[in-house]
């Protein structure tokens, strides 16, 4: 599994992001997040970030831009790294005193009217096995924009398995997170409109 003492280099990343390109993922089957199997933690998070069309809009924008992970501890490699399935990135996480990196790959991609989703799954070096979606929707009869993150998972790594309710409690941070984020990127893209 990939710890660091410090934090990754950029050179280090590019490395991790190359061996990753052709590996095989860590569970099956693709789809495991729309339909859990025993062993597996199913966490489920969600809010209102928005109200209407526009906002729906610079939602589906900040996904598109991985803004779901502009936390201050995690970042995604590629930056803003295309929304298709076969796209591999890996996410650098700070932990409280060590690092890790962890390569995943989308694998489905959803766009209607009212919908923009992807999900990516886990790759050998990645702490956890499993699958993440990420979902952006507009409610056509309120107008509410929700922004709902499903992860299905299980430790991979020896140091996950060992942690156990650390572990878990860091998925929680970063769901939480993850909707102020987009909360965030919802008004920042309001105050500075695309034309």
């Amino acid at each position: 599994m990939s710890f660091h003492l410090r934090c990754p280099s950029e050179r280090t990343v590019a490395a991790s992001l190359a061996a990753a390109q052709h590996q095989s993922l860590t569970y099956q089957p693709i789809g495991l997040a729309l339909a859990p199997r025993v062993g597996y933690w199913t966490d489920d998070a969600g809010a209102v970030i928005g109200q209407g069309d526009a906002a729906f809009a610079r939602a589906r924008r900040a996904l598109e831009q991985w803004q779901q992970f502009d936390l201050g501890w995690t970042q995604v490699f590629p930056k803003r790294a295309a929304i298709v399935e076969g796209t591999v990135v890996v996410v650098r996480v700070r932990h409280l005193r060590f690092w890790s990196l962890n390569p995943c790959r989308i694998v489905s991609t959803r766009e209607t009217a009212h919908e923009f989703s992807f999900a990516y799954g886990t790759l050998p070096t990645h702490a956890e096995s499993g699958e993440e979606i990420f979902k952006v929707t507009l409610d056509a009869a309120t107008g509410d924009v929700r922004y709902d993150i499903r992860a299905v998972s299980r430790a991979q790594a020896l140091l996950a398995k060992l942690g156990g309710p650390v572990t878990r409690g860091w998925q929680a941070r970063f769901r939480d997170h993850s909707i102020a984020a987009m909360r965030r990127a919802i008004v920042n893209d309001k105050a500075h409109p695309h034309g």
